[in-house]
């Protein structure tokens, strides 16, 4: 993915939040999602290293990436987090960490996926499981047009 598709998926830049952590899609597929940080000032904590905020919105966003990929341009599919659990494992304070979630199991509404931390030297940082409820109108692969609520 290119520098200047940094913040964008699908074509669309990325909102609220999501912007605001300025991730970038690596890589996204049935069942797995890959997400990448350039870590900055303001995603440590007053310690100097990354804050467990952040690690775990990472977590949370890539895992339910993992059980909602839609391959349909301009369309998306949605899940709301029911539960997370969240290990940190290790520090880091600099580079590129990357988040890989898989979702692990599933129905029609409801699913499961885990998610791994890893700084650019291939240290763990954090691991994680949750618990995720598709959204109305997400449950098919066509999912719903993006931006539609």
């Amino acid at each position: 993915m290119s520098e200047e598709n940094r913040h964008i998926i699908h074509g669309q830049d990325l909102p609220g939040f999501h912007s605001l952590l300025g991730y970038r899609q690596a890589s996204w597929e049935e069942n797995e999602a890959v997400i990448e940080l350039e870590l900055r000032p303001g995603h440590l904590n007053l310690g100097g290293v990354i804050h467990g905020g952040v690690l775990t919105s990472l977590l949370d966003i890539a895992m339910a990436q993992a059980g909602t990929y839609c391959p349909y341009p301009g369309r998306m599919r949605k899940a709301i987090t029911l539960s997370l659990t969240t290990t940190f494992t290790g520090q880091c304070s600099e580079g590129v960490i990357r988040v890989t979630g898989r979702k692990r199991a599933g129905g029609s509404r409801i699913f499961n996926s885990t998610g791994e931390v890893h700084d650019d030297q291939g240290n763990l940082l954090a691991i994680a499981e949750a618990t995720f409820r598709i959204r109305s109108g997400s449950e098919k692969p066509e999912g719903v047009p993006i931006g539609m609520a």
